[in-house]
């Protein structure tokens, strides 16, 4: 009886096991993971409004708010989504439980035990939160993908934030600018800077898209605008 080795003359066994192409054997691999892109930004002014910004464009980014509290989310949809549904269930058990309604910091914290248990499996997804804290002055909290988190004045996330971080640095954290006075962002100049940082990432970023979604938080309450980037 003659051995499979001794009779077969083509190609070797683990050849015929991965596919072929003229340049030599290829290896396919399964990735969970598709990156969707999107771009978040989000900053606190020292007066008593938080700016908060949010690209809007479908299969990107996910967006969760309350009245004090908002959570931009971009990079893979689907934890994006899956992400923000398991925070709303958690802050509406809170609510119940505690007849009244989580604060921003503790809702960071939250996020930030959320992320830690997946950091086997971790969710794909750039986290920002932003809000007013119990003092009621703007908090913006900034999280990697397995939960550590710090709180930033401002904060850049996604696909441009690469690019646009240094601008945001330099036009709200005033660095390496000389011999001009730190005056503190009005809510028209924070609106047409929030403006301006995305018509630059929608320039020079395909993913990060065609709208933008802005949401205002006060002491007087929220609210939302949605203006376009490009049209073509």
């Amino acid at each position: 009886m003659l051995s499979s080795a001794a009779t077969f003359s083509g190609p070797g066994r683990d050849q015929w096991m991965e596919p072929h192409s003229a340049a030599g054997p290829l290896q396919l691999r399964f990735s969970p993971y598709a990156f969707n892109g999107g771009f978040i930004f989000k900053f606190a002014p020292k007066t008593c409004f938080t700016l908060l910004s949010n690209q809007l464009n479908f299969l990107k980014c996910a967006f969760y708010r309350t009245d004090k509290t908002v959570i931009g989310c971009s990079g893979f949809h689907g934890d994006c989504l899956t992400l923000t549904k398991i925070i709303e269930a958690r802050l509406k058990m809170y609510k119940h439980s505690n007849n009244k309604a989580m604060t921003t910091g503790a809702i960071a914290a939250m996020l930030s035990t959320i992320l830690y248990s997946r950091r086997f499996f971790p969710y794909y997804v750039y986290n920002i939160i932003g809000g007013l804290d119990e003092e009621g002055k703007g908090a913006v909290y900034s999280f990697d993908p397995v939960g550590s988190y710090q709180r930033d004045s401002f904060k850049a996330g996604g696909s441009a934030s690469a690019m646009l971080q240094p601008l945001l640095d330099n036009q709200v954290g005033f660095k390496n600018m000389q011999n001009v006075e730190h005056v503190p962002l009005s809510l028209d100049r924070a609106m047409r800077l929030v403006k301006d940082v995305f018509i630059s990432a929608a320039e020079r970023d395909v993913y990060t898209g065609d709208a933008l979604r802005i949401c205002i938080v006060t002491r007087d309450g929220t609210r939302e605008e949605t203006v376009p980037l490009r049209k073509d």
